[in-house]
């Protein structure tokens, strides 16, 4: 079967991609001696990180893979928020140099004040599954692919709450660090615990929970059933790869810092 498939090239999402780009060049660049006075160079590192998170999240949404999964396979709408989850967050959160994300948060202090209970570990965990979990029962889920607008505002529900989920253990910030070791470890054993219910519901349900799959022209040798089955896969196989090795980078970390 062939699909006609396409890139995203509305003006709204180029104008945010290369407009993020863009204001984090100009920020870290020339105008680092206003916004980031304490950035004595240009931070090459961490702007390779921060742009490309920002392709990564163009990738999931922009290209074609947003086609298929909005008709077709719901592997592939389950790759797009863990590129979003997994790949993009973390990329963007390290791609931001401390001395300009605590420059700009102590010339705040009430946003300061709100940040810091909003990637609290409990409350990024927390509001994150619960989020995620809710944008997957069968009703919600099929009302997003069916509006466009809906189906964005699912998309900025993933991510920004991704990147409050991801700070907690990735940041760089000296206002807002990086929780301990221990709590490390602890935060992600967590994570691999907190999909699991999502997980059992897809992976061991009897038929299809989404109409839109079940009705699809098959386009692979997938059935509904095996396509539900291999994006619950992609789905537990990002959280535990990501969890695991934040988690081992932690024990080590830790165990370097003690011995």
């Amino acid at each position: 079967m062939n699909i006609p498939l396409h890139w995203h090239t509305e003006p709204l999402l180029l104008l945010l991609v290369v407009g993020a780009s863009w204001a984090y060049a100009m920020v870290v660049g020339p105008g680092r001696e206003k916004f980031a006075p304490a950035l004595s160079r240009y931070p090459l590192g961490h702007a390779m990180r921060f742009h490309a998170g920002v392709i990564v999240a163009y990738l999931a949404v922009g290209s074609p893979l947003d086609q298929i999964a909005e008709g077709f396979l719901f592997s592939a709408h389950m790759v797009q928020h863990m590129l979003l989850i997994y790949v993009a967050a973390p990329l963007i959160v390290t791609g931001l140099p401390p001395e300009l994300t605590d420059s700009f948060l102590l010339a705040r202090p009430r946003l300061t004040a709100v940040l810091r209970w909003v990637v609290h570990p409990v409350t990024a965990a927390l509001g994150f599954t619960m989020l995620f979990s809710l944008w997957h029962f069968p009703e919600f889920y099929e009302a997003a692919l069916r509006s466009r607008p809906l189906h964005i505002v699912e998309h900025w529900l993933m991510f920004l709450p991704a990147l409050f989920l991801v700070w907690p253990l990735l940041s760089l910030s000296r206002v807002l660090p990086r929780i301990s070791f221990g709590g490390a470890m602890i935060y992600c054993f967590a994570l691999m615990i907190a999909d699991l219910p999502l997980w059992a519901a897809l992976i061991f349900g009897e038929h299809p929970i989404y109409e839109t799959y079940r009705l699809a022209p098959r386009i692979c040798w997938l059935t509904a059933s095996d396509d539900m089955i291999l994006g619950a896969a992609v789905m537990k196989g990002f959280n535990e790869i990501f969890s695991l090795v934040n988690m081992g980078w932690a024990f080590f970390a830790w165990y370097r810092r003690d011995r």
